[in-house]
């Protein structure tokens, strides 16, 4: 796919660039559901974009949920006999189960044995584990790492603390002619993983920050929030007036070498999922899901109770990818080129959902002489003039009032961009209306 957006030269490289530094730049600090971790992470993402952050309180209601204690963590260990430490969470966010309690024991290996979660099948990875609900504690770590230790007394150390705090979460809005907005969110509640979190807040921070050098149809609102709860919690807080949401995408998984997928919404046949739909399928390879009740905040802004026309953009689909929710889920997962793409597609389809329009044919009696206008002059010498040409007549054909330009792409199987340039063309000689 071309870097390029209309009126717009982008480069790439230096996008994949920037994306992936972002990533690297992230990837270090240990996020959860609350905490200084997102305190942090949302004060890094503030140097690419002004972010507004909010903070709810602990035990504030959010319809069926409530937002849960603030957890910090300072330090974690297990040591062995000789008081090295064979387990430690400097060395990874991932070595502690996420919302442990704190604790400061000596037992046997036996005793510590519950609170050590690997992965059998993959025992060179550290697994990624919470327990946001309910009060627990302990260690992640890869199986041939405890395959190793021996059977004798530990020191136990999580120097953590759990009790009443906030939520926090960052938003931006970027005001455009209209009222109406296009909602994108991404979870930034995840410790260090690459894909799984940082690939869509390090794409939705670069999308911001691109719309916000654009005048835009549309207001974009961004929400860096995390998982479940910051959604829940969002929509609480804003339930007036998410009627002015007319798409929404949300943003995950988007660093991987698999090729673009997008979920469709509760609806099925929104705008947004039309237009993502179409944008994809100009790729040589993507992949297109139906709505279930599953996955990311798409399911929150999904409910029935809301049902607003929300997709997901990703690669490869969570739990799709073994590297999931463990440590290989790591910086040389994913790659700048692949960032980069996940950005252009993204950006492509917030610029379909600017151009569609509806329009009306000016001399709809018969086939205009484009010539005439000084339109099939135009054609040949373009280098796209096959295409070019054969936009203009569709559009002309199906601009009935009825037809969007959206309605006209899908038909002809023509790419948007080409569509919208002819009805720029057509419009600029008076042989088109807009509705």
């Amino acid at each position: 796919m071309s870097g390029d957006l209309p009126g717009v030269k982008l480069d790439e490289q230096l996008l994949g660039r920037q994306l992936y530094d972002c990533v690297a730049d992230l990837y270090p600090i240990c996020r959860s559901i609350t905490g200084d971790g997102v305190r942090e992470t949302l004060s890094h993402l503030k140097q690419i974009v002004p972010l507004t952050v909010s903070e709810v309180p602990s035990g504030t209601a959010a319809f069926d949920w409530v937002v849960p204690n603030e957890w910090n963590i300072r330090d974690a260990y297990v040591k062995n006999a000789q008081g090295e430490r064979v387990i430690d969470f400097h060395d990874s966010s991932l070595h502690v189960l996420n919302y442990s309690r704190p604790i400061g024991e000596t037992m046997s290996l036996a005793e510590l044995r519950p609170h050590l979660f690997t992965l059998p099948d993959k025992p060179d990875w550290v697994p990624y584990r919470t327990s946001y609900y309910a009060e627990n504690w302990g260690f992640c770590l890869s199986q041939n790492r405890l395959d190793a230790l021996p059977e004798e007394e530990y020191e136990v150390c999580i120097d953590s603390s759990l009790g009443p705090g906030a939520l926090t979460y960052g938003e931006l809005l970027i005001p455009g002619e209209s009222a109406e907005e296009v909602l994108i969110s991404c979870h930034i509640c995840h410790p260090s993983l690459a894909n799984d979190n940082l690939s869509g807040v390090a794409v939705a921070a670069y999308a911001a920050r691109y719309l916000q050098s654009r005048s835009t149809r549309y207001s974009y609102r961004f929400l860096f929030i995390p998982a479940t709860i910051g959604s829940l919690v969002w929509l609480s807080r804003n339930e007036s007036s998410v009627s002015r949401i007319r798409h929404g995408l949300v943003l995950a998984c988007l660093g991987d070498s698999g090729p673009l997928t997008y979920k469709r919404s509760r609806r099925g046949n929104a705008m947004i999922d039309r237009v993502a739909a179409h944008i994809l399928k100009q790729r040589d390879d993507c992949e297109l899901f139906d709505f279930s009740p599953y996955g990311y905040d798409e399911r929150q802004y999904c409910s029935p109770g809301f049902d607003l026309p929300v997709g997901r953009l990703s690669r490869t689909p969570h739990g799709r990818f073994p590297e999931y929710h463990t440590s290989a889920d790591n910086l040389d997962f994913v790659k700048p080129v692949q960032l980069a793409g996940s950005l252009l597609a993204c950006l492509e389809i917030f610029e379909a959902l600017e151009q569609e329009r509806v329009y009306l044919n000016q001399k709809p009696k018969g086939e205009p002489k484009l010539s005439k206008y000084g339109l099939y002059d135009s054609i040949g010498g373009g280098t796209d003039s096959p295409a070019f040409r054969m936009a203009l007549l569709w559009v002309l054909n199906l601009s009935d009032g009825r037809h969007g330009l959206l309605d006209i792409a899908e038909r002809s199987g023509l790419d948007f961009q080409e569509v919208a340039l002819a009805a720029d063309a057509l419009c600029a000689k008076g042989l088109l209306k807009e509705m």
